[in-house]
């Protein structure tokens, strides 16, 4: 009698409750918002405030990493409704999270990443139809609009950090 091994399971992911809603996204959502518990309290802090505080670079790549949640929501057939609200909780994420200091203090309490991800859970797989040429030009289009909003906050910001800086170093 031969037993199989059976794979150890270490529980890091929340368990998927809807099978359309790809792992990734949770990952990403996880990575971003929620990966370093605080102790002593049930808040947890994840990467997106951190990697913020890094003028000119910090916003705009956590907006691309948040941008691959919304790319799923278009592939699990979320409708065109719960993908413009995802694409405005990145919105507001990079927008108010280039604000330096209160914006990293947002979005360490706002987790846009974790509403997107609650947001496929209850949406997922409920358009009544498939994802066409215009789904992809539409989300493209949206993608394209937080990314290009958020790199110009980013180069904002870095500018003025720069120009601060030369500032300091005058006096």
């Amino acid at each position: 009698m031969t037993v199989e091994p059976k794979p150890i399971d270490f529980g890091v992911l929340p368990p998927n409750k809807a099978r359309d809603v790809p792992d990734l996204s949770r990952l990403i959502a996880w990575v971003l918002d929620d990966l370093i518990p605080i102790p002593g309290t049930k808040f947890r802090l994840g990467l997106d405030p951190l990697i913020g505080l890094i003028p000119g670079f910090g916003d705009s790549s956590t907006a691309v990493m948040s941008s691959m949640i919304l790319i799923h929501g278009l592939r699990s057939g979320v409708p065109r409704i719960v993908l413009v609200r995802m694409a405005l909780n990145v919105l507001v994420n990079s927008l108010v999270g280039a604000i330096p200091g209160l914006g990293d203090l947002f979005s360490a309490f706002f987790k846009s990443n974790r509403r997107n991800v609650e947001l496929l859970d209850r949406h997922a797989g409920t358009a009544t139809r498939a994802s066409t040429t215009a789904d992809w030009i539409f989300v493209g289009t949206l993608i394209g609009g937080v990314l290009l909003i958020a790199v110009a906050m980013s180069i904002a910001i870095g500018f003025g950090a720069y120009q601060l800086f030369k500032l300091l170093l005058a006096i």
